[in-house]
């Protein structure tokens, strides 16, 4: 029992014993767990504390970012709204006062919006406050800031002055309450016609006249075709009106019909570019219409955020600026590129003249091209205008603008211009430049002291007129189109004639005078229907005046165009061109009657580089057979190895040639021909050359036996050269070198009686003999040794035998005379005939001189000496005497 007792106390201890080992263990976990919680407890509680700060910081960062983010993205849309702001207003509607300066749109530029201040944005550079203006809209002023509105006014105009082309915006200002003071400081615009001032009482006048205005555009200018002039111009390139703006400033209440204009302004104003500027009067709300409060912290624009305005601009900039657009718009605009005449390369020569001539010679107002026709109406055309307003420009436009477009079998030019200057001839082959325009067939420059060269060409126009009526008339046909059609193989081109200053042809009551009259009249008659087209041109009221006494003649030139200021080329009460700025032409079509009125741009045309590029690509089109033109030279002395008729001269294979011919000099005449003198075996056929300028007899008598001896083989003629004055015997002597050793003689005044006596001798053998030509060079100079007897004989006896007998023997005198009056002492005195004398050339001897016995009628030739021309006459040719110019002597 008691060991059962132990064994179970001990089992009893035992357990108990485990139980408080793992009661002991248990509270060893726990105290563990409590001590990790602690601990957690205190992490947790250290964590938890620095959680705020944390936090706090993060939310500092986020903040920050989104700070920064947000003024990024306000300093990006304010840049791109300054730059916006700068595309639609740039230069100088936009730019600060300190650095502003007018800078002229170009023709692509937006217009219409210009500055008035700036919008504040907190920290953001300031952003230009734009209003709509030009081709935009109206601006109405409200508030009692009466300082802060006048800079207002005063920005809005300058910068709408400098932001557009001089003379494109013009003001009309009415201020009744200060007389004009508000806009006192764009004076100089008054000058040029950009600023009126309409006085107390002319506001409806004025609105009135800005209505009919807005009317007339919408009728005439878009017409239909665009909604607005902005809109024509983007579409053109051009701008055909200047914008209108009117600055209201303040005046009693409009009445009603007053009112009813004002409202018709604004809602039709701003498509036609006329624009209000308002202060102190109620404008009707439209969307037109933009409102600037101002007041004493700033102003509002249209419900925008209040905007800082700028301060007027300075007055003395104000004036400045003004100044220079007045000078400029008073020295006229800047002609338009030649190019815009033209053709594209690939249409040039695309044009048929049949029917006619039409080609741009400038742009209208609207920005269209105003054309100028030719053909049976109108056939001629006249042109005026004073000296500088661009005559000889607009003939090179005009022949610029044809001769792109008809090719040289279309059209033939014939130029010739009376006045000083060689402008023309760059239209010919020249040393500068060895091309010429295809179709020029003539040009003649400096020409003033030669009307026959002008007669000439009237003359050559009426015979190439009778040869196309001959062929009309062949073809049973009135007009060229029908002579084309029928005779398509025939050379018909259209002919324009242009004379240059042509009241020189007309001057003085003289034969030329007459007869040139007459062929113009004629031309100007009949030329219509045979495509033959005249345009005179001058410079001169004379000019006109000089046609006005043949209304026969005047009324065939049914084209007028006028030049600035040109006189009496236009109807009588057309006063058109008066008023014209420079670079334009009135162009009228319909006798200068004032319905016909068109006014025309005028391009730069008369320049070396452009005019050459044309030419040169023109010339490079030529066909194979073209020939350059006819140049005729009023200054230029000719050179005989240069003329066509010289070089085609030659010697015959046998013998001699039956009627050897001299030239004296060149014909003034369209073919460049030369003054020929045939010496065949007839009485009288010797030559006499009169006058006391050696130069120019000797080169009379040089280019005589130079020609002669070009028909003769060498050893076949014989040069007798008996040289009496000593300022001849260069010339003379430089003719003994020039002709071959075995054909020429030298005689001077000692020997010339040897000569006499020779020649004289040798007429008395029977038959003719080989060609005998004596040039004597100042006969009259042998006077006393000729007068000496030698065998019974002087020395003029025997001169007077050969002058007589010679020529039927191949014997013929080329002599020269000092003076008429002489010749005739060496005749036999003044009784004595002179029919042996069967040709002569006078230099600076006078008509009256001649006489009825070398001249027929009575009273001798319209002859007045000019230098280094003479007057050719033959007996057996002329009814009248040839103008000629001396060959120049040979180099």
């Amino acid at each position: 029992m008691a060991d059962r007792r132990a064994q179970l106390a001990a089992r009893v201890r035992r357990t108990l014993g485990e139980a408080l080992g793992a009661a002991r263990t248990r509270v060893a976990g726990a105290q563990a767990e409590v001590a990790a919680e602690r601990d957690r407890l205190t992490r947790v509680r250290r964590a938890a504390a620095a959680v705020p700060a944390r936090v706090g910081a993060q939310r500092d960062r986020r903040l920050a970012d989104i700070d920064g983010r947000h003024a990024t993205r306000i300093a990006e849309l304010t840049r791109r709204a300054a730059d916006a702001a700068h595309r639609e207003a740039p230069g100088a509607a936009s730019a600060e006062w300190e650095r502003w300066r007018p800078t002229p749109a170009g023709r692509a530029t937006p217009q219409g919006a210009l500055r008035v201040g700036t919008l504040g944005v907190p920290g953001a550079d300031p952003v230009p406050a734009l209003v709509p203006l030009l081709d935009a809209g109206h601006v109405a002023l409200v508030g009692e800031d009466r300082v802060a509105s006048e800079a207002v006014v005063s920005a809005l105009l300058l910068r709408a002055i400098g932001h557009t082309a001089p003379g494109t915006v013009r003001l009309t200002g009415y201020d009744p309450e200060h007389l004009g003071g508000g806009v006192a400081g764009f004076a100089p615009l008054g000058t040029a016609g950009l600023l009126t001032s309409v006085g107390p009482g002319g506001l409806g006048r004025l609105l009135d006249d800005l209505v009919e205005h807005i009317r007339r555009i919408n009728a005439a200018v878009l017409a239909g075709e665009h909604a607005s002039l902005r809109e024509l111009a983007a579409a053109t390139g051009r701008r055909p009106e200047p914008w209108r703006v009117a600055v209201l400033l303040g005046g009693e209440e409009p009445s009603r019909r007053e009112r009813g204009q004002l409202d018709r302004i604004v809602r039709t104003g701003a498509a036609c570019g006329v624009h209000l500027v308002v202060r102190g009067l109620t404008l009707p709300d439209d969307p037109t219409v933009t409102r600037i409060r101002v007041g004493p912290g700033g102003a509002r624009v249209a419900g925008a955020p209040p905007v800082h305005l700028d301060p007027a601009p300075p007055a003395t900039l104000v004036t400045e600026t003004c100044r220079a657009v007045a000078t400029r718009v008073n020295a006229g605009p800047a002609p338009t590129p030649f190019t815009d005449l033209l053709p594209a390369p690939e249409q040039m020569w695309r044009e048929d003249s049949a029917t006619g001539l039409t080609a741009p010679i400038g742009a209208g107002p609207d920005g269209r091209p105003v054309r100028l026709a030719l053909g049976d109406y109108p056939p001629h055309a006249l042109i005026g205008g004073p000296s500088g307003t661009g005559k000889t420009n607009l003939i090179f436009a005009w022949i610029g603008a044809l001769a792109a477009r008809y090719s040289p079998a279309e059209l033939e030019f014939y130029l010739l211009d009376f006045k000083e200057g060689v402008s023309f001839a760059r239209f010919a082959q020249g040393r500068r430049d060895p091309s010429w325009l295809p179709h020029m067939r003539l040009v003649g420059i400096n020409v003033n002291t030669d009307r026959e060269f002008g007669l000439a060409l009237l003359r050559f126009l009426a015979e190439e007129l009778r040869r196309r009526a001959d062929a009309a008339k062949k073809h049973e046909v009135t007009k060229l189109a029908e002579l084309r059609a029928v005779d398509p193989t025939g050379h018909w081109p259209r002919i324009v004639a242009v004379v240059d200053e042509f009241q020189m042809l007309l001057a003085g009551r003289d034969a030329v005078a007459r007869e040139a009259a007459d062929l113009l009249e004629d031309l100007a008659r009949r030329g219509r229907s045979q495509g033959i087209h005249l345009v005179l041109a001058s410079q001169d009221v004379r000019g006109i005046e000089a046609l006005w006494g043949r209304p026969a003649l005047v009324a065939q030139f049914t084209l007028r165009i006028a030049l600035p200021k040109a006189l009496r080329i236009l109807a009588e009460r057309n006063d058109a061109a008066q008023s014209l700025p420079r670079h334009h032409a009135v162009v009228n079509a319909e006798s200068g009657l004032v319905e016909g009125n068109e006014i025309a741009r005028i391009p730069a045309a008369s320049d070396w580089e452009t005019w050459s590029d044309l030419q040169h690509r023109l010339w490079r089109m030529r066909p194979p057979e073209a020939a350059p033109a006819r140049l005729f030279d009023g200054d230029a002395v000719p050179r005989l190895a240069d003329a066509p008729d010289f070089r085609a001269l030659s010697a015959p294979k046998t013998g001699t040639p039956r009627a050897p011919v001299a030239l004296l000099g060149e014909i003034i005449d369209v073919q460049a021909r030369s003054a020929a003198l045939r010496l065949p075996r007839a009485p009288g056929r010797n030559l006499a050359v009169l006058g006391t300028r050696v130069d120019e007899a000797c080169a009379v008598l040089d280019a005589a036996a130079r020609s002669l001896a070009r028909q003769h083989r060498p050893g076949t003629a014989r040069f007798s050269i008996a040289c009496l004055d000593p300022d001849a015997d260069p010339a003379a002597r430089a003719l003994y070198e020039g002709l071959a050793a075995d054909d020429a003689a030298w005689y001077d005044e000692e020997s010339v009686t040897e000569l006499m006596a020779e020649t004289a001798a040798g007429l008395g053998t029977p038959g003719a003999g080989s060609p005998h030509y004596l040039l004597l060079y100042a006969v009259d100079a042998a006077a006393g040794s000729l007068a000496t007897r030698v065998d019974g004989w002087t020395g003029l006896e025997r001169l007077r035998r050969i002058l007589h007998d010679g020529p039927e023997r191949r014997t013929h005198v080329l002599a020269w005379w000092r003076g008429v009056a002489r010749m005739r002492a060496d005749l036999g005195g003044p009784a004595a005939r002179t029919d042996q004398i069967g040709a002569w050339v006078a230099l600076d001897a006078h008509g009256g001189e001649l006489g009825s016995s070398l001249y027929p009628g009575t009273g001798g030739p319209d002859w007045y000496p000019r230098p280094w021309r003479g007057l050719f006459f033959d007996r057996a040719v002329h009814r009248t005497g040839q103008t000629v110019i001396p060959y120049g002597p040979e180099r």
